[in-house]
């Protein structure tokens, strides 16, 4: 199922988008997106059931905007250098285990809102990922098998980051990840049914209309399952958390001198197989 949040700011109503591409009102069903409904296999089911009986009300999707994928998200973990190709066009060594950084939740928007760019930044950078939504508590799993076993879903993201905030600021990574609007997430939430495979998925991103990215889950480090085994050693993740998982290469940071990093006026549209596609007009904070 494609399952996605619809309405303004802080007003989003849970819809479902079927297979005809209906936008359909799940509000008479389920209260919202998220873990809770993730975690509970009876409610997916009778949402399951009303997508499939096509009675689900008509939404008119005409100037609707759309609203991140997952409401009342806990903790967005992100991993960092999870592509050969991407550590390689920065200079960096492949990790040997994952690197975790976090994102605060509050960072989170609608998958075509406005990105600010901060002030004084310089080095405002794009990365288009697959996001993987936790369907289930994981604490302490023993195999990559068990890891995609916890998997609710799976969703877009444009992980921005202000590089110079990141790398030349001091301490760790957390000032360059966790600017107001830098979590773009959606426009879907794809339930993990119908992802049989996310290690074979295409990842492209583009920045005024000229591609930028173009890669494939399949480059990835650390899968997406061992990827969940290993963050679930050092916390317990819940229902409805978020772990975005590495950007393949062609980021601003990896071009050659001068860096295109992202000025006010910019557009970025990105999208993965199957997840849909994003659109974001960058503007100054």
């Amino acid at each position: 199922m494609k399952l996605l949040r619809v309405g303004p700011v802080g007003s989003e109503r849970p819809a479902l988008l079927d297979q005809d591409g209906t936008l359909r009102d799940l509000s008479g069903l389920i209260t919202d997106v998220d873990g809770a409904l993730l975690a509970d296999d009876s409610v997916l089911s009778r949402v399951r059931d009303a997508a499939e009986s096509g009675e689900l009300p008509v939404l008119d999707a005409e100037g609707l905007r759309i609203g991140s994928a997952v409401g009342r998200i806990g903790k967005v973990v992100g991993i960092g250098l999870n592509y050969h190709g991407h550590a390689a066009e920065v200079g960096a060594e492949a990790p040997a285990e994952p690197i975790i950084f976090l994102k605060a939740p509050d960072t989170v928007v609608g998958p075509d809102d406005t990105v600010l760019i901060p002030r004084t930044s310089v080095k405002t950078d794009w990365e288009a990922e697959l996001g993987v939504v936790i369907g289930a508590t994981a604490r302490y799993l023993a195999s990559p098998e068990e890891g995609l076993a916890h998997v609710g879903g799976y969703v877009l993201v444009n992980d921005v980051t202000e590089r110079a905030f990141q790398n030349e600021r001091g301490g760790t990574w957390d000032k360059g990840k966790n600017c107001e609007t830098f979590t773009p997430l959606g426009p879907w939430l794809v339930t993990a049914d119908e992802v049989p495979d996310p290690q074979v998925l295409d990842v492209k991103l583009w920045v005024n209309g000229e591609l930028k990215q173009d890669g494939n889950t399949s480059d990835q480090i650390f899968a997406v399952g061992e990827v969940v085994r290993y963050v679930s050693q050092f916390m317990t993740l819940h229902p409805g958390d978020v772990i975005v998982t590495g950007t393949p290469a062609g980021v601003a940071a990896g071009q050659p001198e001068p860096k295109p990093f992202l000025r006010a006026g910019d557009v970025v549209e990105l999208e993965i197989d199957g997840l849909g596609r994003q659109r974001q007009e960058f503007k100054d904070a």
